[in-house]
This record gives structure tokens, C-alpha cells and sequence, in this order.
């Protein structure tokens, strides 16, 4: 069911849904359902195209066919990476000394041009043979690189950063040119930022900035007190913004 938008100036809210595939489907058709429950009628569905590299066209029709819906009724659909978890192929001192969190989600970190190239592309590729082509692309945990930006531009319309929304035809490789929309999120690793986060979101919210930016995950339905944070800024915001896509927001 489509929400009625609301209009507030030039006030926008753009929320994007990360780490869809068939393992998380469940959950993120409840967040989106919620999510419509809040009178958010547009949203950003972000999608493995090949977690454990299996295709999500033949792991899971249902979620093609939900996500083909979605799209109809408005929603963007973003490529989320290709499997989303970089490749353990490097030596063991190498992930000693590397960041734990560029190795869990840093798919492209440490991939050359051709290696990110065929990667982006067989993922592009997956989910177009599934009829669910992307408008756009947000990397694992906004982890780009040189590479990757400037292969960005053959496939994709615009892609997302953690702090803005590019336009990959007109800027490709190129950063700080479109207007700062920082992404807000609600960390779910670890007990600190865990109790951090939620008064970051409720903070961020407050900010007078045109276009407010939510992140969210298919395990934030396990923490009741990041979620409850959402609400309340959900219940604030979306009287007062128009809810827009990534698309939207890049303007293409």
C-alpha cells in the first residue's frame, strides 16, 4: 500500500535499507512494512546480488517478486556490492594488520581496477537476469575506492557515500560537489556503540539539514531500544519531510 507524501519545503528524509538477500528477507519486509506504517512511501532497498556467491535470482523468486513490487510502488533499488564481505584471500600477516572492519566489509579494499570491475559488473549482471536491475549502487559499509568510483559510471546512475549522493555519469571519481546529506545510523556491533548511537540518530535528526539520511539494518529488529530511537524520529521527521529515494535525491 502507497503512503500519501507529505510536503514540508524543501525538507526531505531519505532512508535506505541495507543488507537485503534471502537470508535477511524476512526481516527487511517487516522493516519495510514498518517503515510504511510511519508514512514513509518511498525507500532505498539495498541488495547483495551474491552473498556466498549464489545468485539471489535462483536462492529466493519470493524476494524478487517483493522486490519488483516495491519498486513499483515507488522504492529505488540499489546494488549492495557483490557478495558484501571482502574475499579472504589475503595472507594472514596482511588481516593482522588490516582494520578489522575494512576486512568484514570492505569488499573492494585492496581489489585492482579489473578485479573491481568484474565484481561490480557480475553483480549488475545477477540482478538484471533476476528483472531487478539497480538505479544505483552504495558499497559495504561506504567503503570506495579509486577504482570503484571511476567504474561506477558504466552501470550505474548515482551512487551514495556516507556523507553525499552522487551522480556516477556527471562526476565519476568525483567527490563534494552535491549537497552534504550525512548518513545517520544505528550501530549494532558492540555494547558501546550500541548506547551510543541512538542519541547520535536523535541528535542528527535535529540538525536543520535539508535532506535527513537513516540507515538501517535487518538487525536493528533485535535491539528494541536502537528502534525505539528510530520511532521517535520517524514520528518527528516524516510530518514535517517529504520522503525521497537516493535516486531521487541524486536527481536522475
Amino acid at each position: 500500500m502507497a503512503f500519501a507524501r507529505h510536503s514540508c519545503g524543501g525538507q526531505t528524509i531519505a532512508v535506505a535499507l541495507h543488507g537485503i538477500e534471502p537470508a535477511t528477507f524476512e526481516r527487511c519486509a517487516l522493516i519495510r512494512d514498518w517503515l510504511g506504517d510511519h508514512g514513509l512511501d518511498r525507500v532505498t532497498l539495498l541488495v547483495i546480488p551474491a552473498r556466498d556467491l549464489h545468485p539471489v535470482g535462483e536462492r529466493s523468486p519470493e524476494m524478487v517478486r517483493w522486490l519488483s513490487e516495491r519498486r513499483r510502488l515507488g522504492d529505488s533499488i540499489a546494488q549492495h556490492g557483490f557478495q558484501h564481505v571482502r574475499p579472504q584471500r589475503d595472507g594472514p600477516a596482511r588481516r593482522m594488520l588490516a582494520h578489522p572492519a575494512s576486512l568484514r566489509w570492505g569488499e573492494f579494499v585492496g581489489l585492482d581496477d579489473d578485479e573491481t570491475r568484474r565484481a561490480l559488473h557480475a553483480g549488475w549482471r545477477l540482478l538484471k537476469l533476476a528483472g531487478i536491475e539497480p538505479d544505483g549502487f552504495v558499497a559495504p559499509a561506504y567503503a570506495y575506492t579509486t577504482a570503484l568510483r571511476e567504474a561506477l559510471s558504466v552501470k550505474f546512475r548515482w551512487w551514495a557515500g556516507l556523507l553525499r549522493v552522487h551522480t556516477a555519469a556527471a562526476h565519476a571519481g568525483a567527490t563534494g560537489r552535491e549537497p552534504l546529506a550525512p548518513a545517520w545510523r544505528l550501530a549494532a556491533a558492540g555494547p558501546f556503540s550500541r548506547a551510543l548511537s541512538p542519541p547520535l540518530v536523535r541528535a542528527g535528526s535535529l540538525l536543520p539539514t535539508r535532506t535527513l539520511r537513516l540507515d538501517l539494518h535487518p538487525a536493528d529488529l533485535g535491539h528494541p531500544r536502537q528502534m525505539m530511537a528510530l520511532e521517535w524520529v520517524l514520528k518527528r521527521s516524516c510530518s514535517q519531510r517529504r520522503a525521497v529515494t537516493y535516486r531521487e535525491l541524486a536527481g536522475v
